[in-house]
């Protein structure tokens, strides 16, 4: 995979043709379909499934892989967790927030102890990758 797309570096050229190329656009959009599910979802990580569209697309479609990474929803939030491997204090804040919030929501309503347990394991983890990784001050 090469570097994102900005619009001071140049868009990888497709690698694959034929019934490849069609094969990594599909998983490609799929696995952005995923993330963004995740961005919805709290346990679901948004920006590993948008790091694998990334690659796929380019290696299929410059076209795709232009959208994906200048898209304004999540392009920029993308860029900057491939490019200088962090992520804002505020779109850390945010998904420190958001999955607790869904964390917290999902216990009210599950009466299952080992789900209970398993969520609030997972929450712990990402939440110390989250404070983990590099802040990048804008």
């Amino acid at each position: 995979m090469g570097e994102l797309g900005t619009s001071d570096r140049p868009v990888p050229r497709p690698t694959t043709r034929g019934l490849r190329r069609w094969v990594y656009v599909g998983l490609g959009s799929l696995l952005v379909g995923v993330g963004i599910l995740g961005i919805f979802l709290p346990l679901l990580p948004s920006t590993v499934f948008f790091l694998g569209a990334a690659g796929l697309y380019g290696k299929s479609s410059p076209g795709a892989y232009r959208w994906l990474t200048t898209n304004r929803w999540f392009g920029k939030h993308l860029r900057d967790y491939k490019e200088q491997r962090g992520a804002t204090l505020g779109a850390k804040a945010w998904s420190i927030a958001t999955l607790w919030i869904g964390i917290g929501v999902s216990e009210y309503f599950l009466d299952i102890p080992w789900v209970q347990l398993l969520l609030v394991g997972i929450g712990v983890a990402v939440t110390v990758h989250l404070v983990t990784l590099r802040t990048i001050r804008n």
